[in-house]
């Protein structure tokens, strides 16, 4: 027996298989620590900096909620949890999406100086009804010395949702030039889709360098202004659903005629 455990060819393979052994469950042991480290760095990472051109932030079925994204990135839109384009966009920013993974608001930020020298810059900021387009934004726009900001306030009027077809139909009319065929276009595209955007209230600093406070009615129509023209003069117009001046302060013979 002793003679048995003294062979050499018994101690070789002893030692062999020892060392497989030994390598199996260091393998094993690795490759456990390695899952567990991996599962723990998926949940909590951190970085001094991190670049990248985009983000997409999903649940954990897949459907998007953010995208965070460069110009050339900057996805088209989201329905129902599908990317498609929209050709109109070309501005870095967040895109939000909704518990089903469509639209449902963004971030959009530019700003450029162009070959002459002009310098224009952009930002705008929204929140949309259910599928459909914004009902608060706040936009700012430099194009030169022309300067506009707004605070607006819409309603969703129809039934019409914005699905990618709709948007694909309505950019296709925006597209064509203006005239008879355009108007006839856009009449039979609203008749097949129909839907509004009527501007409810509105905070403007106008191109003009007035600021204005403008209220409407559910159809769109103004019905209170108040005014600060370029010059420093207050104003305030209350108006009839013709559009006519009912009220005006400071009271004037001009206004009161109209």
């Amino acid at each position: 027996m002793f003679r048995v455990f003294s062979d050499p060819r018994f101690l070789s393979i002893y030692s062999a298989v020892l060392t497989a052994v030994f390598v199996v469950t260091s393998a094993v042991n690795f490759w456990h620590s390695s899952r567990d480290t991996s599962a723990a760095e998926r949940q909590r990472i951190d970085f001094d900096q991190l670049t990248v051109h985009r983000i997409n932030i999903v649940e954990p079925n897949g459907t998007p909620r953010l995208v965070i994204s460069d110009k050339v990135e900057f996805p088209g839109g989201f329905y129902m949890g599908k990317e498609f384009s929209r050709s109109e966009r070309a501005e870095a920013g967040i895109l939000f999406m909704n518990d089903e993974g469509t639209e449902n608001g963004g971030l959009l930020l530019g700003g450029f100086k162009d070959e002459e020298g002009a310098v224009h810059s952009s930002g705008h900021l929204s929140f949309d009804a259910y599928e459909q387009d914004q009902t608060m934004s706040l936009d700012s726009s430099q194009d030169g010395s022309r300067r506009y900001t707004a605070y607006q306030i819409n309603d969703s009027v129809g039934d019409t949702l914005f699905t990618p077809q709709v948007i694909e139909a309505y950019a296709a009319v925006r597209a064509m030039p203006e005239g008879p065929e355009k108007q006839k276009a856009r009449a039979t595209l609203k008749a097949k889709y129909p839907f509004g955007l009527p501007e409810r209230a509105a905070l403007v600093r106008d191109v003009d360098n007035s600021v204005m406070l403008r209220l409407r009615d559910p159809e769109g129509r103004i019905r209170i202004l108040v005014r600060v023209a370029p010059d420093g003069v207050p104003s305030m117009e209350f108006l009839d659903s013709l559009g006519r001046v009912t009220h005006h302060w400071p009271e004037n013979p001009t206004a009161s005629n109209k």
